[in-house]
């Protein structure tokens, strides 16, 4: 188990309760810390099975996951369940079907759905079923299994030799983006994956971050800080280029202008417009060295 956390002490209790309560028992549990505060009396206190990382500098999501992924499989892992501190299984049964799934499906990476907490029958990040975005558990889970399609990391398991295959999340891309890479990677070294929509993780949502711009044909994603609509415009950009993304730079072009100006932001438009530059043009990686986007 590959797990990291932020100045989340509450939730990092809920997952480790939700982690021990598992039917298939996890061999060990590796939580990387970042935050400002650390949580390690709440990792010492789950018991001797959770290996507590402590990091002194903000490593962001992806540079986390990478620390807890190497920690994992150099305890020996075979596989590498990986979450973030404000996830946790919606039952003890999780883990065990998704091995099962992968086991039946011989696959090597497995996805879980993930829902709204409080609100179970609703998908935390829509799926697009039939050329339309659903929010609806019902209109997926009788599906069973949808090929080629996950929302990584989140619940992600993972045989640890497709790392090895593929590589760690980018450390570059800090946050937002590294996820979409590492599906991007999976797809090119032709490693079959998927969701299982019969099990679900509990995580907040990104509704309010879905902006329709065309009804349902079209619509973009705005973070909900500068901070992070930075991130995810310049890293949106640098994986574009890298990955020959043609339909994504089509949508963004129409999208984002659309956007704005419905919104009638200009200085909003800019700011996209440069942090997207950025990140074709490959700079500006890592974390941020002061706040002035």
């Amino acid at each position: 188990m590959a797990a990291v956390t932020f100045d989340r002490p509450d939730d990092v209790r809920i997952l480790l309760a939700a982690l021990a309560a598992q039917s298939h028992p996890l061999q060990s549990v590796t939580l990387v810390d970042s935050g400002t505060t650390p949580v390690r009396d709440v990792a010492h206190a789950a018991g001797s099975g959770v290996n507590y990382v402590r990091s002194l500098a903000n490593l962001g999501g992806a540079g986390g996951f990478s620390l807890a992924i190497l920690s994992a499989i150099a305890s020996g892992a075979r596989w590498v369940w990986i979450m973030d501190d404000d996830a946790h299984p919606e039952d003890p049964n999780t883990l065990a079907a998704l091995l099962r799934a992968a086991n039946e499906r011989s696959l090597d990476v497995v996805v879980p759905l993930i829902v709204a907490p409080g609100q179970p029958r609703k998908l935390s990040f829509p799926f697009r079923l039939h050329g339309h975005l659903t929010h609806e558990r019902d209109e997926v889970e009788p599906l069973g299994f949808i090929p080629d399609v996950a929302q990584f990391f989140n619940g992600a398991l993972v045989r640890s030799d497709v790392f090895f295959r593929v590589g760690l999340p980018d450390l570059r891309l800090f946050i937002r983006g590294d996820e979409t890479d590492f599906m991007m990677r999976l797809r090119a070294a032709k490693i079959p994956f998927g969701t299982v929509t019969s099990v679900a993780l509990s995580h907040p949502p990104g509704w309010a971050e879905v902006q329709h711009v065309l009804g349902d044909r079209l619509h973009v994603l705005v973070p909900e800080t500068d901070f992070k609509r930075f991130y995810y415009y310049r890293n949106r950009g640098h994986l574009m280029r890298k990955h020959r993304r043609l339909r994504s730079l089509l949508a963004d072009a129409v999208g984002y202008p659309l956007y704005f100006a419905r919104t009638r932001d200009p200085k909003g438009l800019l700011r996209w417009a440069a942090a997207y530059t950025a990140g074709v043009r490959g700079t500006k990686f890592g974390p941020p060295r002061d706040q002035g986007f």
